[in-house]
């Protein structure tokens, strides 16, 4: 399908400019389609495409039925403590909301390092963080941020300081935790079984579901389907999460909450959301450490006297 792999590197084609291109004009379709329309058209496109450039899926990994049911816990976990946030809760016990909410969006980034490197001792890569592909990723961040930015913000008088910032921190931090969860984890460990078509097929079906913890109807949650597939095809471009945060994927919610202007939040809501990122970058620190520690070769003086040990077992 694409002309990125896991193992990091990329590869510039005819195959990965019409990708790009088609990212490119889903992005510029957002102001004119909505809904399902905006869905069937990403859809149709993207599968027509896919069958014309598309190879077939090689080196597949045997179905793992415990890496699916991590995925479906974890992804139930995250719905229930969103609805549990925004259905529950509501904005009228802003506590619960935001314990609820901080949470959900900690499971769903702790969750998948933890599995990752801790549990199948893969490496952050697996995710889609680190620097692999980092030059293509880099230039591909700025052109699709820009065309987002163009279509949205550019020229867009901002309100007071209070009631845009602490919106652009949620943005930022929520865009990180739908990058690592439905990018990074489900997106890959589904290519990896399913292959490319179902990996970005399945995070997207899913992208949009989760928004039923927020409290969305049917045409909201069919239109964001359709975006989780512009999303998931921009990742897949590249297999690093960097393309789509900090700039794409924050920029059209941070727009998209400035638009609907039901959400007021405080200056101090910013301290909240910048602890549940501290947090977030504390689990990946530490499990850079734990990689580490697992590719560091032990001291030859610790082998030696390891060997001798067993021997003197092995002679009693």
């Amino acid at each position: 399908m694409l002309d990125a792999q896991v193992s990091g590197r990329w590869s510039v084609s005819t195959s990965s400019a019409l990708w790009v291109a088609w990212v490119v004009c889903a992005l510029l379709a957002l102001p004119v389609l909505d809904g399902v329309g905006y869905l069937a058209a990403v859809a149709i496109s993207a599968l027509g495409l896919s069958l014309l450039t598309g190879r077939r899926d090689q080196d597949l990994r045997p179905v793992d039925r415990r890496c699916l049911l991590t995925i479906a816990g974890m992804y139930v976990g995250v719905l229930a403590l969103m609805r549990l946030a925004f259905v529950g809760f509501t904005t009228e016990r802003v506590a619960g909301l935001f314990l609820s909410f901080a949470a959900a969006l900690l499971l769903g980034v702790a969750g998948p390092v933890v599995v990752t490197v801790w549990v199948e001792r893969r490496p952050l890569a697996d995710l889609g963080l680190g620097l692999q592909n980092w030059r293509p990723t880099v230039a591909l961040a700025v052109l699709f941020g820009g065309v987002q930015f163009l279509l949205t913000l550019w020229g867009y008088d901002l309100p007071a300081p209070v009631d845009w910032v602490p919106l652009l921190v949620m943005a930022l931090t929520v865009g990180a935790f739908e990058s690592v969860f439905f990018r990074g984890y489900v997106q890959n460990r589904l290519g990896e079984q399913f292959g490319q078509r179902a990996g970005v097929a399945g995070a997207a079906v899913l992208y949009g579901l989760y928004h039923v913890g927020y409290g969305m109807g049917g045409e909201e949650i069919a239109f964001l389907t359709g975006l989780g597939v512009v999303y998931a095809v921009a990742f897949a471009l590249t297999r690093n999460l960097l393309v789509l945060w900090p700039l794409l994927t924050p920029l059209g919610s941070f727009y998209a909450n400035l638009q609907a202007g039901d959400i007021q939040l405080p200056w101090a809501s910013i301290a909240g959301f910048g602890d549940v990122l501290g947090v977030m970058l504390v689990v990946l620190w530490l499990a850079h450490r734990r990689m580490r520690r697992q590719t560091e070769p032990e001291p030859a003086g610790f082998r030696a006297a390891a060997d001798r040990s067993v021997g003197t077992v092995r002679k009693r």
